[in-house]
């Protein structure tokens, strides 16, 4: 390492893997505020490790030409959450190309339809909730809502008692990357068994055993055609429909962390009675909560930037919770504030709840879209179309498990539709 990178601020600790662990979402945030810096070095997993928070290391990690994700996510989060040879770890033009695959997936139509699939799977849930009468645990029932209805609409054919056992496969996978012990096995071995189940519903397409529409996601996974004009292989295919499902069953996340932000501020759901407001209080919803808490990148080539060395080959962390709750970029940020969307308009990295930069470019999540267009349904549905009570049950939020959830995953009971809504 060069001797000016001895300047860069450093974390005393020689490993700071538990301390991340144990802090979670505020890891970075903490250190920052400690050594009063926007950048730090510290070791993770015993790797030296460079991390950043706010705009302008955001700005400089979307740089392509700095930075690399090839190798960057550690192995727990490949084997788990993203899968192994899929898009997040690509970069350059085969980036590009493949992130082209899913782009294409993103029309305003194609997002209009998933919208109508999954307000029809929930209302078919509520009519059943109010024929039940019985309580209802939201993160896992919008989990299996979620994952019949992105299923319908990539082309996956579910059978209905099947719903129960995929979408708990899903939360498996999503909550894995962050656990120890059992729980990080079961992750895995549910991202075995999902990937499995995709590669045969791909060899089981190419072989024209099943038939499906040219413009679901598993026609088009199945027949991208690489920059060498070649199919993916079943196994890299497998993983990048899981690209597509998985994500769009995490909504279920959102959904209930909209439902705790209803809750918590109630005074906001008088004012959502149009697409506006609603997409403003989605936003502060994605801003205030936490979500995911870091992104990773490789440096790709050894450069100077505000006077630190950033050694080729050093993981950089990104802090996107942190960045999110920048007292620089946002006014009170601690306070949920819908209404800042209306003084403000944020741009790609200020506001980086799944990611920054460019959604073509970069390595943004491509279902951000779709993750907005969800999310505002549901939140006309909650806030406008049913009633329901939310018992007495532990709503805080551990900054040390990810995703953030409450441990209850919210209860709600006495679902009723409105009156209004039922006659719409």
């Amino acid at each position: 390492m060069s001797d000016s990178a001895t300047s860069m601020p450093r974390d005393k600790a020689f490993d700071n893997t538990l301390a991340l662990y144990r802090e979670g979402y505020d890891f970075i945030r903490n250190r920052c505020r400690q050594l009063d810096t926007d950048v730090f070095q510290t070791r993770i997993l015993l790797k030296p490790t460079i991390c950043m928070t706010g705009r302008e290391a955001a700005r400089l990690f979307y740089d392509q030409q700095k930075f690399q994700r090839s190798a960057a996510a550690p192995k727990r989060v490949m084997k788990t959450l993203f899968g192994q040879h899929g898009v997040q770890g690509l970069d350059g033009e085969e980036h590009r190309h493949r992130k082209a695959m899913f782009m294409a997936l993103m029309s305003q139509q194609r997002i209009d339809d998933l919208v109508e699939i999954t307000e029809a799977s929930w209302w078919s849930a509520i009519h059943q909730w109010e024929q039940t009468q019985q309580p209802v645990v939201l993160k896992n029932a919008g989990a299996e809502i979620l994952t019949r209805a992105v299923c319908q609409w990539a082309g996956v054919p579910l059978e209905p008692d099947e719903t129960p056992y995929r979408s708990q496969q899903f939360t498996l996978m999503i909550e894995a990357a962050s656990k120890m012990g059992m729980k990080h096995w079961q992750g895995r071995q549910a991202r075995n068994s999902m990937e499995k189940w995709c590669r045969e519903l791909i060899q089981q397409i190419r072989l024209g055993k099943l038939s499906v529409s040219e413009n679901t996601a598993l026609y088009q996974i199945a027949y991208h055609r690489q920059l060498n004009n070649q199919f993916l292989t079943t196994q890299v295919a497998a993983v990048e429909l899981l690209n597509v499902l998985r994500p769009t069953v995490a909504i279920c996340y959102y959904v209930v962390l909209t439902a705790l932000a209803l809750h918590q501020f109630p005074q906001h759901a008088k004012q959502l009675n149009d697409k506006a407001s609603r997409q403003r209080f989605v936003q502060e919803v994605r801003r205030f909560y936490p979500f995911f808490p870091a992104t990773m990148a490789r440096v790709k080539e050894t450069f100077q930037w505000q006077g630190y060395t950033f050694e080729k080959g050093h993981r950089v962390m990104l802090d996107l919770y942190g960045t999110n709750h920048d007292k620089r970029l946002w006014v009170d940020p601690e306070q949920f504030r819908p209404e800042r969307f209306l003084e403000q308009e944020p741009d790609a990295f200020s506001l980086i709840p799944q990611g920054g930069g460019d959604h073509a470019q970069n390595h943004r999540c491509a279902g951000e879209w779709i993750t907005l267009a969800i999310m505002e349904s549901m939140t006309k549905l909650l806030a406008t179309s049913i009633d329901y009570t939310v018992p007495e049950q532990n709503l805080s939020l551990s900054h040390n498990k990810m995703p953030a959830m409450p441990e209850s995953g919210f209860i709600i009971s006495d679902v009723t539709t409105r009156p209004e809504a039922a006659k719409a």
